[in-house]
């Protein structure tokens, strides 16, 4: 079973900004080194995460793919996010350029509102907020429209964000995979 997680190499991309090209290619050896014959594990997202431009083949594949949902709890999604985007968090400006680019959508007054909690520093009401107003009714259109498969899902649940409750999930999810014979 091999996974390769987009975001993060989206994520390395900002961090080294600017270095487009670096996670892009970061992305075609992690491409190049799958076993044909193991099934992958691929995070659904849009063509362009940050500075890095998924290639429009593994698109088009992952979107007609078998589908997996996880699910796990608010709390949870939070403190992941808290840890995974923490250079947003260090007051460099990156977060309120982020902001502003979402005022089409919500609103100047909401956009006030997220900076507001988040000049306050309250980050796990920030990302809250952020999750069940933008991002989780965004994915949902988003993912109904771009992944053909979606309905059919199985879903596994994550208990924490504990590093053993991800390897519990990764044990469901691998035990749910059939083999597939060498070609």
């Amino acid at each position: 079973m091999h996974t390769i997680r987009l975001t993060a190499l989206a994520i390395a991309a900002f961090a080294a900004f600017p270095a487009a090209a670096q996670s892009n290619e970061e992305l075609l050896k992690e491409l190049r080194a799958l076993d044909p014959h193991k099934p992958v594990f691929i995070e659904g997202e849009s063509r362009k995460i940050g500075q890095l431009h998924v290639p429009e083949t593994l698109i088009e594949r992952m979107r007609a793919a078998e589908c997996v949902r996880l699910e796990t709890g608010l709390e949870t999604r939070v403190t992941l996010l808290l840890d995974e985007y923490r250079h947003f968090l260090e007051g460099n400006g990156a977060l309120e350029a982020q902001l502003d680019c979402l005022a089409g959508l919500h609103g100047r007054e909401k956009i006030a509102q997220w900076k507001t909690l988040a000049a306050r520093g309250a980050w796990r009401e920030f990302v809250a907020c952020l999750l069940t107003e933008h991002y989780d009714p965004a994915y949902r259109k988003s993912s109904a429209r771009n992944f053909s498969r979606l309905g059919e899902a199985g879903v596994v649940r994550i208990a924490s964000a504990s590093d053993a409750a991800f390897a519990q999930a990764a044990a469901e999810l691998a035990g749910r995979m059939p083999e597939r014979a060498a070609a």
